[in-house]
């Protein structure tokens, strides 16, 4: 049994509220007034089987099992699924015990109303983040009384959301800006797929000429009529190994005047050597060995000799150690050619011919000799020398078309797989991939390059630790604050980016990290945590998702209106 003097409170201030306010008791919201509208008879919300007295209503006693008599105090604030249930709630077998009501209702004039848990109703603390006016301790348990701080809290509150809109505004101006921005790199990206199609096309058009051209140079190369290849003239052998005798000496001589060089250099600087030890050495010193060294040096700069270089001389070598084709003195290209001997003119024979028919002779002697290879009636040329010129230049042709063609597929290939990629609504990521944000944080430094990587940075120097690689975009359903500068995710589905198979973590998974984006005016990291061991979560403000976030009920921020 209740205390009396705790009922009879209760019930005169029950009275005074259904003075005041009949159609609404103490606790109920404008949406749930229309089960509180009957004077003589309150039916349990989710109980409909229940009947009770209006005046049993916030008497501080639980008559209903879901606890909608109770709207304005915390008498049924144990209510849960879970609670017990009583051989009174057997009444229906449908019967809810689940509370019916989100929780005490606060008007909250002049700011924006709200709900309290029931359980902090009238236990004595202020709960003016939820509840500015105070009703929440109506009955002023232990003398405290709360007073209604809503206009001031309102005050500041809307000048909070002014910001917050403003901010969105640009945000959504940004967004608009990102998104035309992705367009034009997917244009640009169709673009360059359209030009790819008509380049390979006309690759495979030019490949397709060159094998023709290239077979065609195969078949002139096995059908032409060749000289022996086991030697050639006599002179010009003999003029390739005097060409190669002459290169020979001249590096030779080369080498053997730079020995000379180098040994005047050094004798000079002995000699230097010499002359400063007899200069400097002191006579008095009674050592036979310096004295004797001195000696010899005295004889040695007495003698006549030789000056060590000659300028003519090394002038005259300068000249013969010149490369043949700077001199001019052996034009070994005119002898290189050779002459022509009399079965040399026999390969020529088309020469002795009128102009009018020598090429024609000369295909039809080519054609005749093809077509006797192809039929086997004569083997074909085998040259040991090296192939000629037309064909090593169309062999060479067609390689690099086929490698071009190879390399226009793959972008192709490339491009192709970039439309197909999911970049979010509007292929807005599109924009910003690549791009880098990151905040320190203290130890740390974190960065998040979007739709490539996210990295963890000591700043006390080292290696960089890869927390995950871009794998997908995803949604999750989310239920958080929002600070008053506005950063924070809210509630509702959200837009994350998985990073995945980061680096290795000691005795655990490789790291991942779970971004989660919400609408902001600028690109920012918010908030890391480490949920689990190497399991990261980023929350991001980021203008690229503010459609998305406005599509899925905002963050609950600015719900309701003032009752003012």
């Amino acid at each position: 049994m209740r205390p009396f003097a705790y009922s009879l409170l209760l019930t005169t201030a029950a009275r005074s509220s259904l003075g005041a306010e009949i159609s609404r008791p103490r606790g109920v919201s404008p949406e749930h007034a229309k089960f509180y509208k009957a004077a003589d008879v309150f039916t349990c919300i989710s109980n409909p089987s229940i009947n009770l007295s209006p005046s049993q209503i916030n008497d501080d006693y639980c008559d209903c099992p879901d606890g909608s008599d109770e709207p304005g105090t915390s008498a049924c604030s144990y209510l849960s699924d879970l609670s017990p249930s009583y051989a009174s709630d057997l009444s229906s077998d449908n019967d809810s015990r689940s509370i019916a009501l989100p929780g005490y209702y606060c008007k909250n004039k002049g700011h924006q109303p709200g709900y309290v848990p029931f359980l902090s109703v009238n236990d004595g603390v202020c709960d003016y983040d939820l509840c500015c006016d105070g009703s929440d301790e109506w009955a002023q348990v232990g003398g405290l009384k709360c007073e209604n701080r809503c206009k001031e809290i309102g005050k500041e509150w809307r000048k909070h959301d002014e910001q917050r809109k403003k901010a969105l505004t640009t945000a959504g101006k940004k967004r608009k800006e990102l998104t035309a921005e992705a367009g034009r790199l997917r244009k640009q990206v169709e673009d360059r797929i359209q030009t790819l199609d008509t380049e390979i096309q006309g690759s495979v058009l030019k490949a397709k000429n060159l094998e023709a051209a290239l077979a065609e140079a195969e078949k002139q190369e096995r059908g032409k009529v060749v000289r022996s290849t086991g030697k050639g003239s006599k002179v010009g052998t003999l003029v390739q190994l005097a060409k190669d005798r002459i290169e020979e000496l001249r590096e030779s001589l080369l080498a053997v005047r730079e020995g000379r060089d180098n040994a005047v250099a050094r004798v000079t600087e002995l000699e230097g050597i010499l002359s400063t030890f007899k200069t400097e050495y002191n006579p008095n010193f009674n050592d036979e060995g310096v004295k004797r060294a001195v000696r010899s040096w005295e004889d040695y700069a007495a003698r006549d000799k030789s000056a060590l270089t000659n300028d003519a001389q090394d002038r005259d070598l300068d000249e013969i150690s010149k490369p043949d084709s700077e001199t001019g003195l052996f034009k070994w290209s005119e002898w290189e050619e050779g002459e022509e001997s009399d079965v040399d003119l026999l390969y020529n024979i088309e020469e002795y011919l009128p102009e009018a028919v020598r090429g024609w002779v000369d295909q039809k002697l080519r054609d005749l000799r093809i077509l006797m290879i192809e039929n086997g009636i004569i083997a074909p040329s085998k040259d040991a020398g090296a192939e000629s010129k037309a064909l090593t230049e169309a062999r060479d042709a067609l390689k690099a078309a086929q490698d071009g063609q190879t390399n226009l597929q793959s972008e192709l290939s490339g491009h192709k797989d970039d439309l197909a990629k999911d970049y979010g609504t509007d292929d807005v990521f599109r924009a910003l991939k690549g791009q880098c944000i990151s905040k320190d944080s203290g130890e740390y430094n974190y960065e998040l390059c979007w739709l490539d990587k996210t990295t963890q940075k000591s700043r006390k120097g080292g290696s960089h630790t890869g927390m995950g690689n871009f794998a997908r975009i995803d949604s999750i359903t989310v239920d958080d604050g929002v600070a008053a500068d506005g950063k924070g995710l809210g509630s509702g589905v959200r837009v994350a980016l998985r990073y995945e198979n980061g680096q290795h973590c000691w005795n655990g998974p490789n790291r991942s990290t779970l971004v989660v984006l919400a609408c902001a005016e600028r690109d920012e990291i918010w908030k890391i945590t480490e949920e689990e061991k190497c399991v990261y979560r980023m929350e991001v403000g980021t203008p690229a998702v503010c459609d998305a976030q406005n599509n899925n009920q905002g963050n609950n921020a600015g719900g309701g209106k003032d009752e003012l």
